[in-house]
């Protein structure tokens, strides 16, 4: 069984480094749009790419009346990473623990 709680161990601490660099992704790209950022910077295309699959889908969920003009999608996003990094990624470590 120590096999398995390797695999789930190696699966929990990817999704975390996972989870941490999309992390500062979102926050990379908040604190960029506060300036006018050039959209052909291959830097600000990247973060761009990568963060919009995340931010998008977020953005049509909430009702525009709410967001007030506001984009409140990395607020959100945040909270939904720190809600996946302390329940999935602790849940399968204490799933690797109890199976040693």
């Amino acid at each position: 069984m120590f096999v398995l709680s390797n695999l789930f161990t190696a699966v929990a601490n990817l999704l975390s480094a996972l989870l941490t660099i999309l992390y500062w992704l979102l926050l990379i790209r908040a604190l960029i749009s506060w300036v006018n950022p050039d959209p052909y910077n291959p830097m600000v295309q990247f973060l761009y790419k990568t963060t919009e699959p995340i931010l998008y889908p977020i953005r049509k969920m909430i009702p525009m009346t709410f967001s007030s003009g506001l984009d409140i999608s990395p607020i959100v996003a945040f909270l939904a990473l720190i809600f996946l990094r302390s329940f999935l990624v602790k849940t399968l470590l204490d799933i690797s623990f109890k199976l040693r």
